[in-house]
């Protein structure tokens, strides 16, 4: 058997029809074959599940708990010697279940790992349901950022702080400090070198961490606009926005108590978990 030179993986909970569309496109994503492995972290409706991906030729597994997103991929990635022994791709598409390709997606940005030897992982442009671009291609969130972003971004998007950390102006191809977890593709032997995520990260943050260490191992996080994705929206946590404002506040500061670890930080690390806890209560009370 010939090795596909990419394997997608996903993770579902509770995501009903949302997977259909998703799995039309990936077929017009890559004029090579593209097998799909879903992870299931423990949907009500698994057996639906199982008969749309069926049509579609998916796999799907059980990742026996809901192991939030990274480890619904860890799951899935872990699976791949069972799913296709002997032939290990080359790379691994990482992606949300409500995302559409557009045609030839994939193509490119396999075009863009085959000359760019030193990248490690590649984004595509992310555009939302009206066609507007996500800046999915960021910065590593440092402290000034960091903090001018969490404070400001709400009730003043344009702020400076928020625009360098999005970086919107620039779709173009170029390096960023890490990509969005909704959709990247990354060479299979890096993701096993760095164990995949990271699953202290539930959800959110997992990305960034991802791309931190892509970039320590010496590889460059790629942004290649020219292929080109459509993020439907977060289905799987839009039914819970309070629980998941409390994760993202909860990661965020998880990241940011790592990269300033120093024993003498600790009044800044006070500061830091202080601050988040109290927005994280402000957000989820509007």
């Amino acid at each position: 058997m010939t090795a596909p030179r990419v394997v997608v993986l996903t993770v579902t909970y509770n995501t009903g029809e949302t997977i259909r569309p998703f799995l039309e496109s990936a077929a017009a994503a890559s004029t090579d074959p593209l097998p799909v492995v879903i992870a299931d972290n423990g949907s009500d409706d698994l057996d639906a599940l199982r008969a749309i991906a069926d049509g579609y030729g998916a796999t799907v597994m059980s990742s026996g708990a809901n192991r939030g997103y990274g480890g619904g991929i860890d799951t899935a990635f872990a699976a791949l010697d069972d799913v296709l022994p002997d032939v290990l791709p080359e790379f691994v598409l990482v992606t949300n279940p409500d995302v559409v390709f557009h045609p030839g997606a994939v193509d490119e940005l396999v075009a863009a790992a085959d000359r760019l030897p030193r990248g490690g992982s590649f984004g595509p442009q992310i555009l939302d349901e009206q066609g507007t671009t996500y800046p999915s291609a960021r910065q590593l969130p440092s402290l000034r950022t960091g903090l001018g972003h969490a404070a400001f971004s709400r009730f003043w998007p344009g702020n400076p702080w928020s625009q360098r950390y999005w970086s919107t102006t620039l779709v173009e191809e170029r390096t960023a400090g890490w990509l969005s977890g909704a959709c990247f593709l990354i060479r299979t032997d890096l993701f096993r070198a760095l164990d995949g995520f990271d699953e202290s990260y539930f959800m959110y943050f997992e990305d960034v961490d991802l791309g931190q260490r892509v970039g320590t191992s010496g590889h460059d996080n790629v942004y290649v606009p020219s292929a080109v994705v459509v993020h439907t929206g977060a289905h799987s946590t839009s039914s819970n926005r309070r629980r998941m404002e409390v994760e993202h506040h909860r990661s965020a500061y998880r990241f940011l108590s790592r990269k300033y670890r120093a024993w003498w930080l600790l009044p800044l690390r006070l500061v830091l978990h202080l601050g988040l806890s109290v927005r994280a209560r402000w957000v989820t009370r509007k």
